[in-house]
Parts: structure tokens; sequence; C-alpha cells
């Protein structure tokens, strides 16, 4: 099913929701789905909204760019057509519109689901944090990745700088930042930013493989694996054994309640 909103228009997305997939199509090929601020809310709102049978999301580009970064009209005198220009950085709301913006990219990482970002050409600036905001980045060979934001005087704000420094280390996510390179996809994979690399012809069946392997988990198993997955990092290794114990326990106690109540042995 194809969900085609008067929002979803203005904000340049398409959404298509399967049985247990929903896939999110940046839909401004005309623009390189260059990305507004109604495109953030856009994708906030399919956050919220996301049926709860859906247990994969896969975030796409329509045309040959996945995504060119943000609109620069955003930033000149003419706007964007139809959308109310960002505050003033003097506002006092200036940082509450950020974080609305940041909501766009936050449920990405949600542990119901698994989020894959199925690149092609460009991922630039808010394209590339897109990316980086999803759990598994699929790379057509043609993929070409960069953090323009310094470059143009602004620091990168939707949610990137994170996973950027837990993928690649904090020196490379210096050098990429601050030089505001781009980085091809046989690069992005060796920096591991990218778990597959294929021809741009192969990138949707890519992308159906990988759905039907993640999906052949039971989902509660892969619900608490991610959960759990992602909070080993900041965990110590005591505190990560305790909260393996209590996935655990707490995953097969409601198996057994469940079985319980419905009388099976």
């Amino acid at each position: 099913m194809t969900i085609d909103s008067p929002e979803s228009d203005a904000s340049g997305l398409r959404l298509d929701l399967g049985d247990a997939v929903a896939t999110v199509t940046l839909n401004r090929p005309q623009r390189r789905n260059a990305m507004t601020p109604a495109a953030w809310r856009g994708l906030a709102a399919i956050g919220a909204g996301l049926p709860p049978r859906i247990r994969l999301v896969v975030v796409r580009g329509a045309g040959p760019s996945f995504c060119a970064g943000i609109d620069l009209r955003v930033f000149s005198g003419e706007g964007v057509p139809g959308e109310d220009p960002p505050p003033s950085a003097a506002d006092p709301g200036f940082e509450p519109w950020i974080a609305a913006c940041q909501e766009g990219y936050l449920w990405l990482r949600d542990p119901g689901i698994v989020s894959v970002a199925a690149v092609q050409g460009h991922a630039i600036g808010a394209g590339f944090q897109l990316a980086l905001a999803c759990d598994l980045r699929i790379l057509a060979d043609d993929a070409k990745l960069c953090m323009r934001e310094p470059a143009l005087g602004l620091v990168p704000d939707l949610t990137g700088t994170k996973p950027l420094v837990d993928i690649v280390g904090l020196p490379r996510a210096i050098e990429l930042c601050l030089t505001a390179r781009t980085v091809s996809a046989p690069e992005a994979a060796q920096l591991r930013l990218a778990e597959l690399i294929v021809p741009a012809a192969d990138l949707d069946a890519a992308v159906a493989d990988l759905a039907a392997a993640l999906l052949a988990t039971d989902p509660e198993a892969a619900r608490a694996t991610k959960r759990l997955l992602a909070q080993a990092g900041m965990n110590t290794l005591a505190q990560q054994a305790a909260a393996e114990r209590g996935a655990q326990a707490a995953l097969l106690r409601a198996r057994l309640a469940r079985a319980a109540g419905s009388g099976s042995p």
C-alpha cells in the first residue's frame, strides 16, 4: 500500500507499507532529493505513525541520487516555495526547531525496527546523516558520501556525528568533516560505513535479500537483541553481561507467560 498524503507531497516523501516492511522514498528527483524542513517533519510523522506490524524500514531515494543534502534555497532570500524560513539563530525557538528536525532521524534507531539505507549516487550532508541514522547501509558502487556542512559554515546537526565517530573513530571523523571530501563506495566499505557494496543495477535485489534474511529472525528476539547491542558500547563488560541476563530472562518469561495463558504445554 502506498501512502500519498498532502503532507507527504509537501515534504517530498513517499511511504509504501507492506506486511512487515515500510519503504520511505525521498521523492524529489528533480532536485536530487535535496531536503527541506518539511521533509524532516515528514520523516518524523512517518516514524510516529508507523504501524506496529512493521519490522523493517528501508530508506531510499528516487532517481540517480540518494540525497544531495539540504535544499540550499532554505538559506537563500528566495526560500523554498510553500515553506516558512527557519527561525533566526537569535530566536529562543531555534534549538527547539532543530530538535524537531532531528526527530525525523532519531526514530530510525528504535529497537522495534531495523532500518536500512539503500544508497545510490550522492549522499551529501543531511543525506549522509540520514544514511548514518539507519542501522545498516547498502551502497551502490556509484555512491558518494560527504559531510558538507562545515564547508558551508555549519555543523552537522541531524544526529550524524555520533554514528560517524562510532563507526570510523574520532580522527577519521574529524578528517572527513573538516575537509568535507567525498568518500567513494570502495572507501566507504573500508571505513565500515557500508555493510555491502553492489552494482547499482543490483541494489534493489540486495535490499530484498537482506530484508528476507532479517525478517526470518524471531521478532521478539530481534527487538531484544538490537536493544542489547545498542547499549553495549556504553557498558562495561560486567554491565553488559548483566544486561544480557536480564534480556534473556525477560524474553523467555514473556514467552512462558503467553504459553501459560493460551493453555499450551
